[in-house]
């Protein structure tokens, strides 16, 4: 697996954001991924030390379009803690 195919894409919500102080980030990954691959990537992609990594599997919802009913992909998040040492993640361009 490639280093860009783990990491898909980050995860930015109200409280995503929240815990960005605590220097910890979510990430939606790869399915297959595990906290090795997770760790490793973002290490290499993001040049920082990551002290920890939690992973949860999110189940797909139940969605219906007219009498046509179906689920969404499953996803797989990540919520990565840096060590207090690391510098942090620039997510946005701030100029």
């Amino acid at each position: 697996m490639e280093l860009h195919d783990i990491i898909l894409r980050p995860v930015i919500t109200e409280a995503s954001m929240l815990v960005m102080d605590d220097k910890k980030y979510t990430f939606e990954v790869n399915v297959r991924a595990n906290k090795t691959h997770v760790k490793q990537a973002v290490e290499k992609v993001f040049g920082v030390e990551v002290e920890k990594v939690n992973i949860m599997n999110v189940r797909g919802k139940l969605k219906r379009m007219g009498r046509h009913q179906g689920y969404t992909k499953k996803r797989r998040k990540a919520i990565v803690t840096l060590t207090e040492s690391s510098k942090g993640i620039e997510l946005f361009d701030e100029e």
